[in-house]
């Protein structure tokens, strides 16, 4: 019995591509079909954070979403939370988080706080994504009103208070965000946030304060499995997006000949073009979208152009790229209503 096709969508890490060859990497990622495009963050001397590098790629642009890696343990809230909306609003509604809470010694004492890890981890992200949400709801969709003859540009009234402060029994120092935010509104109103999926569960960062969640796991055999289980244990209201390490036969060079090294417990590919393709049918049979990690940004992205994301077009495993859709369309998600507006307000007492 044949089976049917499950169209899902393709991301691409493009941090191995040097700044300047930023722009080039991006568009060649818009034009092979890709779906997102991923920024990693490190903090080196001399380089361009996550943010900035997709703040650059966003106007260039304008069909692939933008999504940077932003630390919710050592980068404040509030900086995050406005900054990403600028992000959303400078890529026309294509920008998106993925919310990451590493362990980072360093990164605590270029701040000059406590170390963070454990069950702490998840707390701390948990609030910041709260805060980022409460904070791009403080402006209402009509709150910037331009009135000339009244030399108004905001109505005060649709403009609110966050009031988050984080819980009794959070593990870091405590703090509060008054807010309302500096930046109106963005553009989808809310910004679709990722996380891996070790970060998202029961204890942890609740499910429903997510969009999609990373799913990794030692080899390509077991990710279709821990694709299924996490899946099982978070709902289908979450997205699920697999993660893929790739080196493929190139430029008359074998994928094994090319000494690559993985990172961490992402599964990792290593072979033809056209075995890559079967491999990211069957996972988007189980997943909503895969995100590639290529070994050389320009030799794995020019083989993938060519020869995968065609032939996952042909078999149907693949969707057509959004022209002038947001972040949220890809991952098929509707506009929310702010809530702190009045018809959400009204909404919320009638159900009481």
């Amino acid at each position: 019995m044949s089976t049917v096709a499950k169209a899902g969508f393709l991301a691409i890490e493009l941090d191995g591509a040097g700044y300047e060859d930023l722009a080039r990497a991006v568009l060649s990622a818009e034009s092979a079909g890709f779906h997102v495009a991923t920024f990693k963050d490190a903090p080196e001397a001399g380089r361009a954070n996550a943010l900035q590098r997709a703040a650059f790629a966003g106007p260039l642009t304008r069909t692939i979403a933008v999504v940077p890696e932003v630390d919710t343990v050592y980068t404040e809230p509030f900086h995050i939370s406005t900054q990403l909306a600028s992000l959303d609003y400078v890529s026309g509604g294509r920008a998106g988080w993925i919310a990451t809470a590493a362990v980072a010694p360093e990164a605590a004492a270029a701040v000059g706080r406590s170390f963070v890890e454990g069950d702490a981890l998840a707390q701390e992200a948990a609030a910041s994504i709260e805060v980022g949400r409460r904070l791009w709801d403080s402006w209402e969709d009509d709150a910037v009103i331009r009135d000339v003859a009244t030399g108004r540009y905001i109505d005060v009234d649709k403009l609110h208070y966050a009031d988050f402060e984080t819980p009794a029994d959070f593990s870091g120092a405590g703090y509060s965000v008054k807010g309302p935010s500096i930046i109106p509104r963005p553009l989808q109103g809310q910004l679709p946030v990722l996380a891996p999926a070790s970060l998202v569960g029961e204890g942890l960062v609740p499910a429903d304060a997510v969009d999609a969640v990373l799913v990794s796991a030692p080899t390509p055999e077991l990710l279709a499995g821990e694709v299924r289980d996490v899946r099982a244990r978070l709902g289908a209201s979450v997205a699920i997006v697999a993660e893929l390490d790739v080196v493929l036969d190139a430029r008359g060079q074998a994928a094994a000949s090319r000494s690559v090294a993985f990172q961490g417990d992402r599964a990792g590919y290593v072979g033809s073009a056209a075995g890559l393709t079967d491999l990211l049918a069957s996972l988007l049979q189980e997943a909503d979208g895969v995100r590639l990690h290529p070994a050389v940004v320009e030799i794995e992205l020019d083989e993938l152009s060519r020869l995968v994301l065609p032939e996952l077009r042909r078999r149907g495993s693949l969707r057509a790229p959004i022209q002038d859709g947001t972040f949220r369309d890809v991952l098929g998600l509707e506009r929310p209503e702010s809530r702190y507006s009045t018809t959400a307000a009204a909404s919320a007492a009638a159900g009481n």
